[in-house]
């Protein structure tokens, strides 16, 4: 079993870095190698303006390529939850701007030939309880009348006709989720924004931003200084550099999965009929889907912990366990792959994008950031371009997390009050 990104592991090598220091002048430097920076290198350089990325590590070594591989419209929340915090019209506006995210990246990924294996499958919200599906109903009937017509409530009756399970009661399928090859789409990503003429330096770590007289900035980084005209600050839930303001504002959570050796196509056609991306409704749930080549992708929270080779060895046991007990038949099949991640999570769990001390930024995509992260992109080339206006985000107000410092000894006691959510409720 390898303790690392199947998504990272069977990626193409990206071959199109910048050698050399860094140094110079740029329009824009972009601090982060994700889907937000690549997107948004790639959407400048087709504009023609000068950009170069800085990444600490591999392109789309972090959330971006450590993730479940599902790229999903609709917001995080309850949709009529959601309505009841920030007004109808405004939850409309969120939930579209996903719809749009997913739009976005299938645009990119045809625009520029990418060639990672993306498909439109839906995804389905399975109720994990019987009770949980009385609530998938009533979401059903906010959404199907507020905002989204194609989506469809499946009965309980009709789950086996979805996922071949015994565990699940009914679900919610909304149709215009996808997925994709992670890896693959980040590398293309990356070749696309190099053959556009940007400068993508991996293994260049920031570790000073200084603001100049007239505005300018100054970032410094291990392989070199630059200058730059603006700077995006796209770096996840990274706990890197001298990004404290940022960090202060999320809280880094892990998230878990394991893949399994290659299944046979008739077991597959008999568990996952129709390839869908796959969530479950408890808090402490998990996420799934078939992979290109006919692995199953089982992730989920697992343990409240932060991820490291020995917390994601021990979070994989218990992933292995939970997949054994929704499906039986796998029982005993070997796992190939084990890795964890970070999400970057805020505290209502909305994206935050917009300017501090002059810097512009995008992030905190709360475990909903493939497809997001990659739109933000976009957006945020032309909010730098004084478009502030295509910014969905912008109005958010964004207070630090309480108990900031505090987070990593916090986690267990948020995964027991969850935990004790499921078993009630």
């Amino acid at each position: 079993m390898k303790l690392d990104s199947y998504w990272l592991d069977t990626a193409p090598e990206f071959r199109d870095g910048a050698q050399g220091p860094v140094e110079g002048h740029s329009d824009v430097v972009v601090i982060g190698g994700g889907f937000t920076g690549l997107s948004a290198a790639l959407e400048l350089a087709t504009r023609r303006v000068s950009v170069t990325l800085l990444e600490a590590g591999r392109i789309a070594g972090q959330a971006s390529g450590r993730n479940g591989g599902q790229c999903n419209t609709g917001v995080a929340q309850d949709f009529a939850a959601l309505a009841a915090s920030v007004g109808l019209e405004q939850a409309r506006g969120f939930y579209r701007a996903y719809e749009s995210a997913v739009q976005t990246v299938e645009a990119i990924v045809t625009q520029h030939r990418i060639d990672c294996d993306f498909v439109r499958c839906g995804k389905l919200k399975l109720a994990a309880k019987p009770k949980h599906f009385d609530k998938l109903a009533r979401t059903y009937e906010v959404l199907h009348r507020e905002v989204d017509q194609d989506i469809e409530l499946i009965e309980p009756a009709r789950t086996r006709s979805e996922v071949g399970s015994d565990a699940f009661h009914g679900g919610l399928l909304q149709r215009n989720g996808a997925q994709m090859h992670m890896g693959k789409f980040g590398v293309g990503l990356a070749q696309s924004a190099a053959r556009h003429g940007a400068r993508i330096f991996e293994n260049a770590a920031v570790t000073r931003t200084k603001r100049m007289d007239g505005g300018r900035y100054e970032i410094t980084s291990t392989r070199g200084v630059i200058r730059a005209d603006k700077v995006l600050v796209a770096t996840g839930p990274s706990r890197q550099g001298p990004l404290q303001w940022f960090q202060q504002r999320m809280a880094p959570v892990g998230s878990f999965i394991v893949v399994t050796e290659p299944l046979s196509q008739t077991r597959l056609d008999a568990l996952f009929p129709h390839r869908r991306n796959y969530v479950t409704s408890l808090n402490i749930g998990n996420y799934f889907r078939v992979t290109p080549d006919n692995r199953l992708l089982w992730g989920g929270r697992a343990r409240f912990a932060m991820s490291d080779p020995r917390s994601d060895a021990k979070s994989g046991q218990v992933l292995q366990a939970n997949l054994a007990r929704y499906f039986p038949e796998l029982h005993g099949t070997r796992i190939d792959y084990c890795w964890g991640g970070l999400v970057d999570m805020t505290v209502d769990r909305l994206p935050r994008a917009g300017q501090h001390d002059g810097l512009y930024y995008s992030m905190g995509y709360s475990g909903h950031g493939v497809q997001m992260s990659t739109h933000m992109g976009r957006v945020m080339a032309d909010v730098m371009e004084g478009r502030a206006g295509a910014n969905p985000w912008r109005a958010l107000p964004w207070p630090p997390v309480p108990a900031h410092a505090a987070r990593r000894w916090m986690l267990p006691l948020v995964g027991a009050y969850y935990r004790i959510q499921d078993i009630l409720h």
